[in-house]
């Protein structure tokens, strides 16, 4: 039983990660908590304009999905996903609040060791090169302690900032996948990104900084 329930559980998680410093702050990525609800539900209503367009839909409305009642629930499911191996979900704080989201899903070993990741900044923060950092943190993590191979995301061709955040890490580009995801009423085109370990050149902490685009803590 012991083996079984250790061999379920991620290398790296719920290991904090980072801190890496950008023109906003300083960057730091650790599990979500339950509670972080009251700052989640406060941004993800107050920045429904700024988020939505680029989110698949649900089949609950965005004000009921994102009330502080439902975080229990969703927080729940995340760190349980975590516990079993198949997600890292991770809260990103800036300056030691929290201000977004990333998350590394699908998690799978063998000879795949690959996921995906996805993530979430408060409009507020946007600018300042905060999830850029953030999605670096991850992907080192992703291809360090956590020992994949490759991870993958997907990205509307609209949407020029989240496309701008993946290039500076290192995301390129494989492929277009039509009418992919239901996204703001209608079935939506997506770009396919991927990076691979033998890609880094390093870290993709370390380009950003060779970059000018961040600093060590």
């Amino acid at each position: 039983m012991s083996f079984l329930r250790s061999a379920s559980i991620h290398p790296g998680w719920p290991k904090p990660i980072g801190p890496l410093r950008v023109p906003a702050g300083l960057v730091r990525l650790r599990p979500v908590r339950l509670r972080d609800g009251s700052q989640w539900s406060r941004l993800r209503l107050a920045d429904r304009a700024h988020l939505e367009p680029w989110e698949p839909v649900a089949e609950v409305n965005w004000e009921v999905r994102h009330a502080l009642s439902s975080w229990p629930s969703i927080c729940s499911g995340l760190r349980a996903e975590g516990r079993r191996g198949r997600m890292l979900p991770y809260a990103i704080e800036l300056d030691g609040e929290f201000c977004g989201q990333l998350t590394i899903g699908n998690v799978t070993h063998g000879a795949l060791r690959s996921a995906w990741i996805g993530y979430w900044v408060a409009k507020a923060v946007t600018g300042g090169g905060v999830a850029t950092a953030a999605l670096a943190l991850g992907v080192d993590h992703g291809l360090g302690p956590v020992m994949l191979h490759r991870i993958e995301a997907t990205v509307r061709p609209e949407n020029d900032a989240s496309r701008a955040v993946l290039a500076k890490v290192g995301f390129r580009e494989e492929g277009l996948l039509k009418r992919y995801l239901e996204v703001d009423g209608a079935w939506r085109d997506h770009l396919l990104v991927a990076i691979t370990i033998e890609e880094l050149e390093g870290s993709a902490t370390s380009r950003l900084v060779r970059d000018g685009r961040a600093n060590w803590s």
